[in-house]
């Protein structure tokens, strides 16, 4: 009895360490990485209560295909938007001085939320390899519909999409591999 107890143990630690995880930094360490080995940025904006949010890192960020992309070409970074972080980004040192310890529900923006004009949560922003910032996309994605614009910004191919056309043609085109 104890033997089975033990393997069965056994299996699930090797299920859990074997299941592949995104690599989540705070965006200070994500830049000062940057300076060493240039890579675009992936950010995920949340704040603790929301609901998609929290389905976002259940359903997406756990799921295997997009942990291994977003670990392969990006540097994650989790920031909640009415957290507390300071942020040194271009120069200038973002924080939220109107954080009230303690309270419930929704609370201040931090001011670089606001500065990357976050409007809504979940807000997937993206950032080059020097740090400057790329598009958005608000609301929760599964990871087949987040494959595209994770794929798309990684190769650079946002460049070239500058009509709705040229967008609508992309997606036309796109074969996704994620499940």
């Amino acid at each position: 009895m104890k033997k089975q107890f033990l393997f069965m143990v056994a299996i699930l630690v090797t299920g859990v360490l074997s299941a592949q995880k995104i690599n989540w930094m705070s965006m200070n360490e994500a830049l000062e990485a940057q300076k060493e080995n240039p890579k675009k940025i992936f950010m995920d904006v949340y704040t603790d209560w929301c609901g998609p949010c929290k389905i976002l890192d259940r359903k997406t960020f756990q799921n295997e295909d997009v942990a291994k992309y977003v670990n392969k070409h990006y540097y994650a970074v989790k920031f909640n938007a009415e957290g507390t972080e300071k942020i040194t980004y271009q120069d200038f040192t973002y924080t939220n001085p109107n954080y009230k310890e303690g309270k419930r529900g929704r609370n201040s923006q931090h001011l670089f939320a606001n500065a990357l004009k976050v409007r809504a949560y979940p807000t997937m922003v993206f950032f080059d390899e020097k740090g400057k910032k790329l598009p958005a996309i608000t609301g929760y994605h599964t990871p087949e519909q987040l494959e595209i614009y994770l794929k798309m910004i990684a190769s650079d191919d946002y460049k070239e999409l500058t009509t709705q056309k040229a967008w609508k043609e992309y997606q036309e085109n796109f074969e996704g591999t994620f499940n």
